[in-house]
């Protein structure tokens, strides 16, 4: 990282994701093409037992444990030793497009933007998995308003004046995020952005629920709205280990 400031750190909380962070890192170098010596990425080993962290060290990504069951947690020790003037945030099932940190550079660089999230697709789709994403995000949209998740983008100082992610929560952490950097572009007169159709995500939580999950266990979506649910933020989030039991059932 020599010669140059670094420009962007981009955090990835990564608990057993071998199977995964390779294309998420190999997303982030195609990115990275333009700004040499200016990103680095940050991956937070979250309790691995398996090879996230030799492939992470493979990418020369810099990478942190942590032993916390709370993502708000897992991404803000993340953020606390980054050095980029950007902070970005992506989970490790998830690739970004190659055009993304350029797009996010312009943005942010006009100083209308307070920063934003992303929209994008899944790496499959379905009938089912429209009806139950439908369903889970119109009270979403209810409690929360109109904001885009994925891939968080906005300026260290700007992260850093909302403090960061919500850690008293445990599920929609990422909504609650957005709308406090709603507001607090609104306060800056600055908007919150959405950079369109930039990511593809992994769709394997409807692999193993199926796809017509949030209709089938409606309990899920009053789990992410009261946001504090430990049984159910363990069960999606947080043992990926019972996960790959199941699945050999």
């Amino acid at each position: 990282m020599e010669g140059k400031k670094i420009k962007f750190s981009i955090i990835i909380p990564a608990h057993n994701e071998e199977k995964y962070i390779g294309k998420c890192l190999d997303s982030i170098m195609a990115a990275a093409a333009p700004y040499k010596n200016q990103v680095e990425t940050i991956v937070v080993l979250n309790r691995c037992t398996d090879r996230t962290e030799e492939i992470a060290k493979s990418y020369n990504c810099i990478t942190l444990k942590n032993e916390d069951k709370n993502l708000s947690k897992i991404r803000n020790a993340g953020a606390k030793i980054a050095k980029g003037d950007i902070l970005i945030t992506i989970d490790a099932d998830t690739c970004m497009n190659k055009t993304l940190l350029a797009v996010i550079d312009h943005v942010l660089s006009t100083g209308l933007c307070i920063g934003g999230g992303v929209t994008g697709v899944f790496d499959r789709m379905s009938l089912g998995m429209a009806a139950s994403l439908t369903f889970l995000t119109i009270p979403i949209i209810l409690k929360y308003g109109w904001i885009s998740v994925g891939i968080f983008w906005c300026y260290r100082k700007d992260f850093e004046a909302i403090n960061g992610f919500n850690e008293d929560i445990l599920m929609l952490e990422d909504c609650d995020f957005a709308k406090r950097l709603f507001v607090w572009g609104l306060k800056n007169k600055k908007f919150f952005g959405t950079i369109p159709f930039a990511m593809t995500t992994s769709s394997r939580k409807f692999d193993k629920y199926g796809d017509w999950m949030f209709i089938k266990r409606p309990e899920l979506i009053c789990a992410y709205l009261k946001e504090t649910d430990r049984k159910h933020a363990d069960e999606l989030y947080y043992e990926y280990e019972n996960e790959r039991l199941e699945l050999k059932h």
